[in-house]
């Protein structure tokens, strides 16, 4: 991944953090775990610390079948599905675009390697993962979101979004722009997927 574009992202996810786009994040990182991680920056999903993976890409779904955030199985969100790599091969494989900014938030000091989202216009199941520099996303759509009420997907062919767009409607724009609306979507968002949950525990108690 471009140096320039590293650097560029890490600017935008630090103007986030601190104008607190990102609240909810927090509160996966309480005060006693946090001190642990200080000096390197780790995730409370890296403590223990897993193994570096310096190819993640292989039988991805295999190693990674659960979203560290919010548990979704990924290869039944295959779909929306996002991989975060990072320099030091630590690999974050979330299931969604939304699951990813978190981590991505969480992960200041740590650079991206590369990052992959799902072809959304790939006919194969579980749809392939595409490098985010190369693909289009279409955002704010009428097709489903996932962990989000605006949806946005990835495309490895600008004429399958550009198709997309004209049948569901939507923006057009790069990995950054979805990333954007992601963390500006982040608040209600959380406050949507509490709600849903905390109704669904109402629901399982009886």
């Amino acid at each position: 991944m471009n140096d320039s574009i590293q650097i560029e992202r890490r600017q935008v996810l630090r103007l986030f953090a601190v104008a607190g786009v990102s609240a909810g994040v927090a509160t996966l990182s309480p005060p006693a775990l946090a001190a642990k991680c200080e000096t390197d920056g780790t995730p409370l999903q890296f403590v223990p610390k897993t193994a570096p993976d310096p190819n993640p890409l292989e039988n991805e779904l295999a190693k990674y079948p659960k979203c560290p955030y919010c548990g979704m199985d990924r290869k039944q969100y295959h779909h929306s599905r996002h991989l975060v790599h990072y320099q030091d091969d630590r690999v974050d494989a979330t299931c969604s675009l939304h699951c990813a900014a978190l981590s991505l938030a969480l992960n200041l000091d740590r650079g991206p390697k590369a990052i992959y989202a799902a072809d959304f216009g790939a006919k194969a199941d579980p749809k392939p993962l595409v490098n985010v520099d190369a693909a289009t996303y279409l955002i704010g759509s009428k097709l489903p979101g996932v962990m989000t009420k605006q949806s946005k997907v990835a495309f490895a062919s600008k004429a399958d979004a550009e198709a997309a767009k004209a049948e569901q409607g939507g923006e057009l724009g790069d990995f950054d722009a979805a990333l954007q609306a992601a963390y500006q979507s982040m608040a209600g968002d959380t406050m949507m997927i509490r709600k849903k949950r905390a109704e669904k525990k109402r629901h399982a108690a009886g």
